[in-house]
């Protein structure tokens, strides 16, 4: 995702922290960024987390439970969608974004009809890509 003027402002942290997120090829951790960003000052762990922690509440990364990584969001917005799901390789780790209204709706009836009330829902598909796959 591109920053826009809808994107909050940014600190330098938060700003060092996205921009090796959207340079990224794949999901990155913590400990990653942090190695990638010492030669701008970053010394601890705490510093990512920090910068993670608020562009996951602005919505520009996503955090992939399975992987303990994050990424730069893909799409503009998805932040207003109640479910977000990532198909994730496990050959060339290339992750892809989605949001699917069906299973978004799903999903709702399914909590609903349990009388349980989602704070966030990810689905994390993990598999092949289309170009990994043997054929």
């Amino acid at each position: 995702m591109h920053v826009t003027a809808e994107t909050p402002d940014l600190t330098k942290n938060q700003r060092l922290v996205f921009d090796a997120l959207s340079r990224a090829d794949g999901p990155l951790s913590a400990y990653t960024i942090l190695d990638q960003l010492r030669d701008d000052g970053f010394r601890a762990p705490l510093q990512v987390y920090r910068a993670l922690d608020k562009l996951l509440a602005f919505g520009l990364v996503h955090r992939l439970e399975s992987l303990n990584a994050f990424v730069a969001c893909a799409h503009p917005h998805c932040h207003r969608h109640a479910m977000i799901g990532f198909a994730i390789c496990e050959t060339c780790g290339q992750v892809d974004e989605f949001s699917d209204e069906v299973i978004e709706d799903r999903l709702a009836s399914f909590a609903q009809a349990r009388g349980f009330v989602p704070a966030k829902t990810t689905v994390e598909l993990r598999g092949q890509c289309a170009r990994c796959r043997p054929n």
